[in-house]
């Protein structure tokens, strides 16, 4: 359990990752429905490997299907980084304006960025490579530079150009948003610190200390075994409470919210310098596998063929749930059964 060791919280390993899956709803499915699909959403669903979401989706939700991505709900745009993401309708703000902070330059770029293709498309929705042209810009991946201002939507399945659209700009203060924005990080993310947060939501280390700072009487002061980090105040008792059993497997996509980290915190999921290279590629990363709440394979897709690559010996137990999970994959582009391929233990 979780022990005071002068003024801060001193957390283990276990109490770290077991938190991370419990508000991730890793450890137990939720029920189907909007506001399982926000929660499973409320640090953004990287969307960069096409149809990464859907299986973050299915990770954490009951009754997921080919099509509960584009569930009315959720919305896909260049999120943090300026990556693909799928989140909550009601929280573009969040992953938009909240980019921005203190940023009066950068929000004034996206707004004007933004009116321009609004005037451009009049309510149309065009490949971004067509709306990028009659704009002049060097090259369609600018369009991103609009996003921010919270009026530009994509949607993109992976196989053609995303077609972009305009809507109507969050009335919500881009300060604001951005607190939220490190609160969400703190706690799907937490333990965690200014630097982590500016590297996963792509700011400046100076803005992403400001939130902190502007945070300061809502955060928790943490020692965990990589280092001294924060935790949100209002999740200080969800460390201190039993740890409940995690599930028999899940399997997570590449750019997955439980292993999208940097730095010291890959070195606290993954303790062997080894796997964390065969984790955190330089390339495309694969998936990671969970069983019994620990990472023990990452695992790639080719058409309907799972492969899985083991870092050790697993028990029958653990591969028939890995098993079963990648057959319960909901793939739109599959046609019959998922075919599972084991290779050597590594």
């Amino acid at each position: 359990m979780a022990v005071m060791r002068g003024a801060r919280l001193e957390l283990t390993r276990d109490e770290i990752l077991a938190f991370r899956r419990s508000v991730q709803a890793l450890d137990e499915r939720l029920p189907p429905g909007p506001a399982s699909l926000r929660r499973a959403a409320w640090a953004g669903l990287q969307d960069s490997m096409p149809r990464a979401a859907l299986l973050s989706i299915h990770a954490r939700v009951e009754g997921t299907r080919p099509t509960t991505w584009e569930d009315r709900s959720l919305v896909q745009l260049w999120g943090p980084r300026y990556s693909a993401y799928v989140v909550a309708k009601r929280d573009i703000a969040v992953f938009t304006l909240g980019r921005l902070l203190d940023d009066a330059e950068g929000l004034q770029r996206a707004v004007d960025l933004a009116a321009r293709l609004d005037t451009l498309l009049a309510g149309l929705r065009v490949r971004h490579e067509d709306a990028a042209r009659p704009l002049h810009l060097r090259h369609p991946n600018y369009l991103r530079y609009a996003a921010p201002s919270g009026r530009v939507l994509i949607r993109w399945d992976g196989a053609r150009q995303p077609l972009v659209w305009t809507v109507r700009a969050p009335r919500v203060d881009p300060g604001e948003a951005g607190l939220e924005l490190a609160r969400r990080y703190l706690h799907v993310f937490g333990p965690a610190s200014p630097s982590s947060f500016a590297q996963w939501a792509g700011i400046s280390p100076a803005r992403a200390s400001a939130a902190f700072d502007a945070l300061a009487r809502a955060l928790v002061p943490v020692r965990t075994p990589v280092g001294e980090a924060s935790i949100l105040a209002s999740d200080e008792a969800a460390f201190r409470v039993p740890i409940h059993p995690p599930a028999p497997a899940r399997l997570l996509p590449s750019g997955d919210s439980y292993f999208l980290l940097q730095g010291t915190d890959r070195a606290l999921l993954v303790c062997d310098a080894k796997r964390r290279s065969a984790l955190w590629t330089s390339r495309v990363w694969p998936g990671a596998i969970l069983a019994d709440g620990e990472v023990v394979a990452t695992w790639r897709r080719a058409h309907r063929y799972v492969t899985i690559a083991p870092w050790k010996r697993l028990s029958r137990a653990q591969r028939a749930a890995i098993d079963a999970e990648a057959a319960s994959l909901p793939l739109p582009d599959v046609a019959g059964d998922i075919a599972v391929r084991w290779a050597e233990a590594s």
